[in-house]
């Protein structure tokens, strides 16, 4: 792109904008891909690596517990050394990370290629999201933040829809090397579509800040993921949680005292960015926990193979579609807090529809809530990510997107660890396990998917029905659970957002004058 000066107005004029906006589409959907495909291969990898329940826990882990401690000093690097650099700097190491995965032999290998996909993600991430204020207008960003957030959102059902027919084709190494051709598309569209912004006089990167931040937040994801097998009053999961409020405090009174901190406290004081950032996360919360508790039930109680299971998740990416096809022309209708709190209100009540559900429910019953969730969530997120990002300084993109994705990341780790603790305890309650000898009771108490192996393999139908009843009740208790938090953050944005956030516009640069001369 030709190099303008000032602001990034002249870029919108561009019509290469949108192939740029293809490139970050790519980079995102590649992402999502790799937040749930792992899954449907992890029984597989399990018997031909022989990997225990711990070491297949690390395999699934490393990615996510790495990506989202690293955010925060990835937006940092961005608006420091250069968004479009960092954001292929993120890709070129995935892509890596994922060849390592694919030529992988053994335990150790596979959790270090998913830690560094992990490092790659973190950088891709909010950094994509980053440089959309520097491309699009305050109305053409809502629509490009709806095509973001779809793409990133669509990553995940289709997961466990193409890794179930790649293991179908393909041996299990497949399912990481499907990544490096997307991955290798987004970094040579980035390289020639995408325009160079940074900020000069962002602070240097702060090694004890970001050793903080990393070992604060692994250690607060660490213990939230551990916690709903573990048990939250587990000495590792307690001792863990403890270190990581130590960790996170100290952060947060180094940075108060920062001229520049990485972790910007200043952006949480804008009520506009806060409430805002708080929807995202609350919207996350409650998607986490559906994503969870929806494949078991549609794989073990309704007896779909994993790639069928990914196939009866799109209808909530309907929805999610239509709705970033629509967020644009409602929001300037009738203002982003209007239109976050109804999607929230959506979303409510399709969750609170799908608590409903019994074991003869059928898929049609299903795909109707899921097709409202989806709506629900797109009207919901789309206009709040906007929002959030147009509260920014154009010079504190990078680090101030880090902010806002590293809290909807851990917002949606916690919906996975408290919904799946309600999830779990409900279904050991509701379990029949009376005449079964001990193992075979133990095992059929770990999840739905082993009481069904069991019930086959003592050929008892009643252990399977039980199972089946168990594990709806505790999903409904968790789809009440997620309709009366959406509910409550749709009061929440409802009461305290303000009116301001309802056309947001890019705040004067705090300190000094950005610079997002294009390069």
């Amino acid at each position: 792109m030709a190099a303008v000066t000032g602001a990034p107005a002249a870029a919108r004029q561009d019509p290469r904008r949108w192939w740029a906006l293809g490139a970050l589409v790519a980079s995102m959907l590649v992402l999502g891909f790799d937040m749930t495909i792992l899954n449907v291969a992890l029984p597989t990898m399990a018997g031909q690596l022989d990997a225990g329940t711990g070491e297949q826990q690390w395999m699934a882990d490393a990615y996510v517990v790495v990506f989202a401690a690293l955010m925060l000093p990835a937006g940092l690097l961005g608006d420091r050394f250069g968004r479009r650099r960092m954001l292929m700097t993120g890709l070129g190491v995935f892509l890596a990370g994922s060849v390592l995965g694919a030529l992988a032999h053994d335990v150790s290998l596979v959790v270090a290629a998913r830690a560094a996909m992990g490092l790659g993600g973190a950088l891709v991430m909010p950094l994509a999201l980053a440089v959309l204020p520097a491309l699009f207008g305050p109305g053409e960003r809502t629509k490009a933040v709806g095509i973001v957030s779809a793409a990133a959102a669509l990553g995940a059902p289709l997961g466990p829809v193409v890794g179930g027919w790649l293991l179908d084709h393909f041996w299990w190494g497949s399912i990481f090397l499907i990544n490096v051709p997307m991955a290798a598309i987004g970094l040579t569209a980035c390289a020639f579509l995408l325009p160079e912004t940074r900020d000069p006089s962002s602070p240097a990167v702060d090694v004890l800040s970001t050793a903080l931040t990393a070992a604060g937040l692994g250690a607060l994801v660490y213990a939230v993921i551990e916690a709903p097998a573990r048990g939250w009053g587990d000495p590792l999961v307690f001792g863990t949680s403890a270190g990581a409020a130590l960790l996170l405090t100290a952060l947060v009174l180094r940075e108060r005292r920062m001229t520049r901190p990485m972790l910007d406290l200043a952006l949480l004081r804008d009520r506009g960015f806060c409430l805002n950032t708080l929807a995202a996360t609350l919207v996350m919360f409650v998607l986490s926990g559906l994503m969870f508790v929806l494949p078991p039930y549609l794989q073990a109680v309704e007896g779909n193979d994993a790639f069928g299971t990914g196939m009866r998740i799109l209808p909530m990416m309907g929805g999610l579609i239509v709705a970033a096809k629509g967020a644009e022309p409602v929001v300037r209708r009738f203002g982003a807090r209007a239109v976050i709190s109804g999607g929230l209100v959506v979303l409510a009540f399709a969750a609170i529809l799908g608590s409903r559900t019994d074991p003869h429910s059928g898929y049609g019953f299903t795909a109707l809530w899921l097709s409202v969730a989806g709506l629900g969530f797109g009207f919901a997120i789309v206009p709040a990510m906007d929002a959030a990002l147009g509260a920014l300084p154009v010079e504190r993109a990078g680090s101030g997107t880090g902010l806002l994705m590293t809290v909807r990341q851990v917002g949606g780790a916690l919906g996975i660890a408290l919904l799946g603790s309600l999830l779990a305890s409900a279904y050991t309650r509701g379990l029949d396990t009376g005449g079964l000898p001990g193992a075979p009771a133990d095992a059929a108490g770990e999840s739905v998917v082993a009481a069904h192996a069991v019930a086959e393999r003592l050929g008892s139908a009643r252990l399977a029905a039980s199972a089946d009843a168990a594990y709806v009740h505790g999903m409904g208790l968790v789809l009440l659970v997620s309709g009366v938090a959406a509910l409550a953050a749709a009061l929440l944005v409802a009461a305290l957002l303000p009116r301001s956030g309802d056309g947001p516009a890019p705040r004067p640069a705090m300190g000094t004058a950005p610079d997002d001369a294009r390069q």
